[in-house]
């Protein structure tokens, strides 16, 4: 154990680091020159070598190596380049291999120990850049053209698309700049493609983006084209999806197939994805057997529940039974690639692991299972739904089919799912009876699909009026499940019905504590409010569920319902405009819109509405008798004869429609016998034409001689005036007849309006009003005076008034 303890000198004390130098006489390179095998070996690999180029004066020659006694041997370098141990500028260099770097001799002879080189001062300061510079400026512009591609790709991310274009455009103006600049710089191989390429990549999809399809497609054709960029006939791909959006399905077809012949075959997700645009492409063009092509390739190399699915339509579309059983099969064996939920629960009470099993529930990853299994169970119930009434004699069979594949599956919890669907679809089809009957196979199963039956179940006793099994199967799916929303709504609705509209409230208010999303609690409650009189926070509600549910014809009739209640008339009509915007022929809407416009006192906004409501639904017997009043009160009784015979055969066994329309009749005068005896072709109708020619005639005379009388002198007028004194008691003796023929002839039209036609369709077409409610104004008040002086100021026998 001794000889490899190396004693320090006596003789040197003062050399602290001398034995340092000491090491294994292995590595002496003294015998190098008599080492034949060593000789033989440089000679070898020294012939091999190119010449050697000194660029450095003196390292091609012989220097001495040292060793580790002092003794130095001289060795020329194959290379050119000294060695660690050779002397420079006289001054030893320790050898890296037996030596530590900094410690000599030397340093105790005078030298400074300085390692790092302080003593050398300050390093010189840096060059400042030239920013006029050629270069400086192409660095600059460059810059500033990948900010404004980041900046027009986080436009997009965050949904600018309109700033996201500008800017892309903007990068793509410098960056031609750019170009330009580099050549008269450089030579044209400097010139940066990939930013090239990067530009009017971003810019031939914000162009797509903003839906400026054939700018886009004209940049993808740059890129295209131009074959110094690599790889870009992968990018025909987004050329055939413009076309898909734009309908030109032959052109997608074609772009997609031409993608994907340039992609590789080792890009294996690439090219199916494309081959699943060109089936999903063929499936719009009705072209299946191509499409089913396209799926069953997808589904034999890399099967995914998209590619099943679109498979399973097009074996529906062409009808094949057998097919249709075989693409669900392997659908439902597509691998879903994600972790099982036992991952998630803790195995022990560590707290470290508690945490991260916490951290990890809810994290990104576990959304995207989630997302992913839930899209799964969507496509497989969906296509279930879609071939179990086609696959099998009947649908019940169909679903049983589909049911027990489900069960063999890792899918096992859909097939209860499953059958409360066929429990739906008997709904669907009213077969009441089968549909209660499957449900109530699920009362022995566990709590969660116990509730959703039992849910059902007394949804549907509630719609046939029996309370009391609703109320009992209510409280079935509210004890299986306290926290479903469902069921707590219905039992809320089967309290509501026995009029405990408090304990009812309770109900919807603890469906909402569980599911604030729950739109039948909220409007349900809204309607106890309403019920309890309590219309500030009914309105409260209608107005939270409006700003959920947008566009809800139900919401926006409640919310004006409640301000009319509240006795805001304004703010209800508002609310019913809305309403009628989603829902135009909605006769109860409108009929409630010419309510209060009525009540307002705008009858011809009322007439409006209401003559709406009647032309969308002309049974409604308020609107009828509304409509009749309203002509009888502006004198077009003829017009209101229809609609109290509509109500007549709405109501036939009610008098006073028939009552109505006799009314109507005594009141139109001989303006309206004229009418039907023309209409029924009687011998009589010459005789009334003529005097209704006659009385015709007198009114323009009497119109003309007041006017003319209103052009004269002062004296004349005078006369007149006392001529008109004499002639007032023909007018008192003869008011009596006057006022008779005053009331029913106030409804004679002018001169310009004659009676008699050249045949029955003109007559017919003036009194059936075939261009609806345009309604003559009534008279002014000045106009029936003059009227009324003008028939007063002529005796007319009584034989011109028809009985």
């Amino acid at each position: 154990m001794m000889q490899n303890v190396h004693l320090a000198p006596e003789t040197d004390e003062d050399d602290l680091y001398s034995g340092y130098n000491d090491y294994n006489p292995t590595y002496d390179t003294e015998e190098l020159e008599n080492d034949t095998a060593f000789q033989q070996a440089v000679r070898t690999s020294h012939g091999r070598r190119p010449p050697i180029t000194a660029k450095i004066p003196s390292t091609a020659v012989t220097r001495p190596v040292a060793t580790g006694y002092g003794s130095k041997t001289s060795l020329a370098s194959s290379m050119g380049r000294p060695m660690t141990g050779a002397i420079q500028d006289g001054v030893t260099r320790p050898m890296t291999a037996v030596r530590a770097a900094g410690f000599t001799k030397a340093a105790l002879r005078g030298s400074a120990f300085d390692p790092l080189g302080q003593s050398r001062g300050p390093a010189p300061p840096l060059e400042a850049k030239n920013e006029d510079s050629p270069e400086e400026k192409i660095r600059q512009l460059e810059k500033k053209v990948n900010e404004l591609v980041e900046e027009s790709c986080i436009a997009n991310s965050c949904g600018d698309l309109k700033l996201a274009l500008e800017k892309a455009k903007d990068a793509g103006r410098k960056e031609r700049v750019l170009v330009r600049q580099r050549e008269q710089v450089t030579t044209p191989e400097n010139i940066n493609l990939d930013l090239t390429y990067s530009v009017l990549f971003n810019l031939a999809s914000q162009y797509s983006a903003n839906e400026m399809y054939a700018e886009a497609l004209n940049t993808y054709q740059v890129i295209v084209k131009n074959k110094m960029f690599s790889n870009a006939g992968r990018l025909k791909v987004n050329m055939g999806n413009i076309y898909l959006k734009q309908r030109n399905y032959s052109k997608a077809i074609k772009f997609y197939r031409m993608a994907l012949d340039q992609i590789p075959s080792v890009h294996k997700e690439m090219r199916i994805k494309i081959m699943q645009n060109i089936g999903v492409t063929f499936i719009k063009t009705g072209q299946y057997s191509d499409a089913i092509n396209s799926f069953e390739h997808i589904m034999s190399m890399a099967p995914n529940l998209k590619a099943g699915f679109n498979l399973i339509l097009s074996y529906f579309a062409v009808g094949d039974r057998d097919k249709m059983k075989k693409a669900f099969q392997k659908l439902i064996a597509v691998p879903l690639e994600i972790d099982e939920d036992d991952k998630y629960i803790s195995p022990s009470d560590d707290p470290h692991t508690n945490l991260v099993i916490e951290a990890i529930k809810n994290d990104h990853l576990r959304q995207m299972e989630r997302e992913r299994k839930a899209m799964a169970e969507k496509y497989i119930m969906t296509a279930a739904k879609l071939i179990a009434p086609v696959i099998e004699t009947s649908f019940a069979i169909g679903y049983d089919w589909c049911v027990e594949v489900v069960k063999a599956s890792q899918y096992v919890e859909l097939a209860n799912d499953l059958e409360i669907n066929k429990a739906i679809t008997y709904l669907r089809q009213k077969d009441f009876n089968q549909a209660v009957e499957t449900l109530k196979m699920f009362e022995k199963k566990d709590s969660r699909v116990k509730s959703a039956a039992a849910t059902n179940l007394s949804f549907l006793y509630y719609l046939e009026n029996e309370f009391a099994q609703a109320s009992s199967y209510a409280d079935l799916a509210v004890n299986s499940d306290r926290y479903n929303p469902s069921a707590l709504t219905n039992k809320g609705n089967t309290v509501f019905a026995n009029g405990d509209y408090e304990k009812a409230a309770e109900f919807y208010k603890e469906a909402l504590r569980n599911d604030s999303s729950c739109t039948e609690a909220l409007y349900n409650i809204g309607l106890t409010y309403k019920k309890l009189n309590r219309l500030d926070e009914a309105l409260d509600c209608f107005l939270k569920l409006h700003a959920i549910l947008r566009n809800s014809a139900q919401v926006l009739f409640q919310i004006a319902n409640v301000y009319e209640l509240m006795e805001d008339p304004n703010q209800a009509i508002e609310w019913l405009m809305q309403l009628i915007s989603v829902v135009p022929t909605d006769s109860r809407a409108l009929s409630k819109l010419g309510e209060l416009y009525d009540s307002e006192g705008d009858k011809s906004q009322a007439f409006q509405y209401y003559y709406e409501s009647y032309r969308y639904f002309p049974s409604n017997i308020e609107v009828i008798e509304w409509l009749g009043a309203y002509y009888i009160d502006t004198q077009f009784c003829e017009k209101a004869i229809q609609y109290f015979e509509r109500a007549s055969l709405i109501q036939p066994t009610q008098v006073k429609w028939q009552l109505m329309v006799a009314s109507c009749f005594r009141r139109s005068g001989l303006r309206f016998l004229v009418r039907l005896c023309t209409d029924i072709g009687l011998k009589e109708v010459q005789e009334y034409a003529t005097k209704l020619k006659r009385l015709e005639k007198m009114k323009e005379i009497r119109e003309q001689r007041i006017k003319s009388g209103r052009d004269s002198s002062g004296g004349s007028r005078s006369r007149r005036e006392g001529s008109a004194g004499s002639d007032s008691g023909q007018i008192c003796s003869a008011s009596s007849k006057g006022e008779r023929l005053s009331a029913k002839l106030r409804a004679l039209p002018g001169t310009n309006e004659p009676y008699e036609s050249s045949s029955n369709k003109e007559i017919d077409a003036s009194y059936v009003d075939p261009l609806g409610p345009q309604v003559e104004r009534p008279k002014t008040a000045a106009k029936k005076r003059i009227d009324e002086d003008d028939f007063a100021d002529e005796e007319l026998g009584d034989d011109l008034l028809p009985e």
